[in-house]
């Protein structure tokens, strides 16, 4: 279902929302929408400049205001840097905050409350993208849904995403992401969750947060923020998340495969590259087949299947709503090229956690055949990035890996621990992306499995898009 009717803003709602200074303009302006994107707004939009990391929004005013964009948010003491004849301009509405990502979190957080939707939000280490995309299939079975597009998971982000609700939505599913404390609590201020998801806890963001223990912390700043009549589903099989579970004062659904879950799985295995297993609701099993493979999709599959449930969604809706998931793009993407070589592209993003997961399937697809492992650096480690790309060289070398191929500021440690553990110094190869795609493409032969995976700034999928194209000629 599309939504088609979108919710109006007047200046007195910006004002209100933002608690700014009408600097220009009149209250009896009316914008259909709010935009940051000097590119791609429209003329019935308002444009809030944002001052980013690599970019400052106010640097193209004069670009919107070329556009016949008729409204402006902006930092208060960027007021006087605009042109002077735009700035004169009376009919150009301008509103000034000490803060314009802020104001767009505000704004964001008044929509979502004028709004008739209700929200999931979704935290963890691992799988959050994934499991949003597999709630969203789930909850669209029945209600009109809004989902976050690709990684709109920060104060950004999430706050863009909130802006799209339109008058038919009924649910939002929105992803948390987090990399400093403070950050998910921030988010969930703005989002309001009537359901809050945390999907596991593990060694991701430790520069920003400083440890394990800040991460833990970091993740549980959601159940802070759900609604008092609101539910948090919980992952069973997590000892960390758990921890988090003795302190909650609302209703709290488990989801795993332990005996303590309210959702679980069962009979779980490999079938044509997917996954088959029995979802155990409370009171009713379903078989279920996912178009993906790897053992953890099944707990992310447990996580939207309990979404579903609190929502009362039928079993029928449910499996409906998992069996239609496709994978996300970078996430267990298994590519058979004309050469008889099998890749599997996991370079959306990469921590431990999600390393070891890639090992674990690696082993499981391949089966008796030869597998390869393409690994880059995980990033965002902080004072741990030493210790855990060791652990993970240890890891792979008892993996059944036949080849490592390794890139990154971190490759020669992954390898000091793949070798002290055993694997022979000419099974690794340390390169750069450039020199590993060409040995690769003189060493695979038919009925190999390739395995490439690392964190979203090492770009990984270059390698596989060489490889592709590399596979498919002869």
């Amino acid at each position: 279902m599309q939504a088609t009717h979108k919710i109006p803003w007047t200046t007195t709602e910006i004002l209100e929302a933002t608690g700014g200074d009408l600097l220009s303009g009149d209250l009896d302006r009316i914008f259909d929408g709010i935009s940051i994107d000097s590119r791609r707004i429209t003329p019935p939009e308002i444009f809030i400049g944002i001052k980013g990391n690599t970019y400052d929004g106010h640097s193209f005013v004069s670009d919107v205001l070329d556009k016949g964009v008729g409204g402006l948010v902006i930092n208060g003491d960027k007021f006087g840097d605009l042109p002077p004849p735009q700035r004169m301009k009376k009919r150009i509405v301008c509103v000034g905050v000490q803060n314009t990502i802020k104001a767009l979190g505000d704004l964001a957080l008044f929509h979502r409350r004028r709004s008739n939707a209700s929200v999931i939000a979704i935290t963890g280490s691992n799988g959050k993208t994934t499991t949003r995309k597999m709630i969203a299939g789930v909850v669209g079975q029945r209600f009109v849904t809004l989902s976050s597009r690709g990684s709109y998971n920060n104060e950004i982000g999430l706050p863009l995403t909130l802006l799209n609700l339109e008058k038919c939505h009924q649910w939002a599913v929105l992803e948390l992401g987090m990399n400093h404390p403070g950050e998910i609590e921030r988010l969930s201020e703005i989002c309001v969750p009537d359901v809050g998801i945390i999907t596991n806890i593990g060694p991701a963001h430790l520069e920003g947060v400083g440890s394990m223990a800040g991460v833990i912390s970091a993740k549980g700043e959601l159940l802070k923020k759900i609604k008092a009549d609101g539910t948090a589903l919980l992952n069973a099989d997590d000892r960390r998340v758990m921890r988090l579970a003795e302190h909650i004062p609302i209703k709290v659904l488990f989801f795993g495969f332990s005996g303590k879950a309210d959702i679980s799985a069962r009979s779980v295995k490999g079938k044509d590259q997917g996954i088959d297993f029995t979802l155990c609701l409370p009171k009713e099993t379903v078989p279920i087949h996912l178009r993906t493979p790897g053992r953890f999709m099944v707990s992310n599959a447990l996580s939207a299947a309990a979404a579903g449930y609190r929502l009362g969604l039928s079993v029928e809706e449910i499996k409906a709503g998992l069996e239609s998931f496709q994978p996300v793009q970078g996430r267990m993407n298994v590519f058979r090229t004309a050469r008889g070589i099998q890749i599997i592209d996991d370079t959306y993003n990469a921590n431990p956690d999600s390393m070891k997961a890639a090992m674990d399937t690696l082993r499981f697809l391949k089966g008796k055949k030869r597998g390869v492992f393409v690994a880059g650096d995980m990033l965002e480690l902080g004072e741990f990035a030493e210790s855990m790309h060791r652990m993970v060289g240890t890891l792979l070398a008892k993996s059944d890996t036949a080849k490592l191929y390794i890139t990154g500021d971190f490759a020669k440690v992954v390898a000091a621990g793949a070798k002290k553990q055993g694997m022979d110094a000419s099974h690794i190869f340390i390169g750069s992306k450039k020199d590993i795609v060409e040995d690769l493409t003189h060493s695979l032969v038919p009925g190999d499995w390739v395995m490439v995976k690392g964190s979203r700034g090492m770009a990984m999928e270059k390698i596989v898009e060489k490889l592709m194209k590399w596979g498919e000629t002869r």
